[in-house]
């Protein structure tokens, strides 16, 4: 049985019992999953007990949270699904424990996660495709993604990023629902497409009001938002993904997503979370380095894996332990 739930994992509520379930509603006006500016919008589900999401814009299904009664029934359902809606790839992120029977099953593994669940199991960012050109990236674009990673590991020496140096003209601080509408013009302003609703300003509040996401910005003197980003926590297992960076062209060159990122992991450590990842853009030197650069650790590419800034995209994956 599929269940309509709400466009991000984060639309979801924290149980009791510390299982995460989704919001499902029984008004029927209310399960139609928000559009992304200039892109189809994908849909999260429940497969099995399993969540999902899937949809033309990014030509993949994505197990986002896979339940241990489900596996490893849950990989032909899988096959199905990306067969019969022609998609071009599934994406499975797992706990270690399900490798072999996804390996068995023609999957591979692309990235990992070392820790992800409670700072204990690791999570494995599993691939299988449905068609050769969606394997490969060619020569060229494989050459830019290598020399993007070897570049930020050049880069990784740590620089200094106080708020307070005079030559910083930013002041930082996390982000209110009295921000939203900035927030969404700015992310308009920066992404063609995103895989997620944050161009929806209803979208960016109910996150912030559940606090399953968290948002940090940066202001000019004029007090206008200039860059921003966020921490999509799972505080059932402890981690969190760093994401959905932005600045403004006019702002650049200022390290900004760096002293973001800073001020993200001082928070994200307050919260007593394990383990900090992300998913960046492959073709992004700037990004890569900025995670490098704060002690993060590369584990891999997401080949043609997101549709993202108006096309589908390699991702590259970083992870840091808070708890080490």
């Amino acid at each position: 049985m599929v269940l309509h739930v709400s466009l991000r994992a984060s639309y979801l509520t924290e149980q009791d019992n510390g299982h995460i379930s989704p919001v499902i509603s029984n008004d029927h006006n209310q399960q139609t999953p928000m559009r992304t500016v200039n892109s189809p919008f994908d849909t999260i589900e429940k497969l099995q007990n399993s969540l999902i999401q899937h949809g033309p814009s990014s030509s993949r299904v994505y197990l986002m949270k896979l339940r241990r009664e489900d596996h490893p029934a849950i990989i032909p359902a899988l096959l199905e699904m990306a067969r019969s809606n022609h998609y071009g790839k599934i994406f499975a992120k797992v706990p270690a424990w399900a490798e072999a029977e996804f390996l068995s099953a023609g999957f591979h593994r692309e990235a990992a996660v070392p820790g992800y669940f409670n700072g204990e199991t690791d999570a494995l960012f599993m691939a299988h495709f449905l068609s050769e050109e969606r394997a490969s990236v060619g020569i060229e674009m494989q050459d830019v993604i290598e020399g993007n990673v070897d570049l930020a590991r050049e880069k990784s020496s740590p620089i200094e990023t106080s708020a307070e140096a005079a030559d910083f003209p930013f002041a930082l601080r996390r982000l209110t629902p009295d921000d939203a509408h900035a927030l969404t013009g700015l992310y308009g302003m920066v992404f063609e497409s995103y895989p997620f609703p944050i161009f929806e300003r209803e979208y960016i509040i109910h996150t912030m009001e559940i606090d399953s996401i968290a948002y940090y910005g940066a202001f000019n003197t004029a007090g206008k938002l200039v860059a921003a980003s966020s921490a999509e926590m799972d505080k059932a297992s402890l981690n969190a993904e760093m994401t959905d960076f932005a600045t403004r062209p006019d702002a650049r060159g200022h390290n900004i997503a760096l002293h973001l990122l800073r001020l993200m992991e001082t928070d994200m450590k307050e919260r007593g979370l394990k383990v900090l990842f992300t998913i960046a853009r492959a073709l992004s030197a700037g990004m890569n380095v900025t995670f490098a650069r704060d002690g993060y650790t590369f584990t891999g590419t997401l080949i043609n894996n997101t549709n993202i800034a108006g096309s589908i995209e390699s991702m590259n994956v970083w992870y840091k332990r808070l708890d080490a």
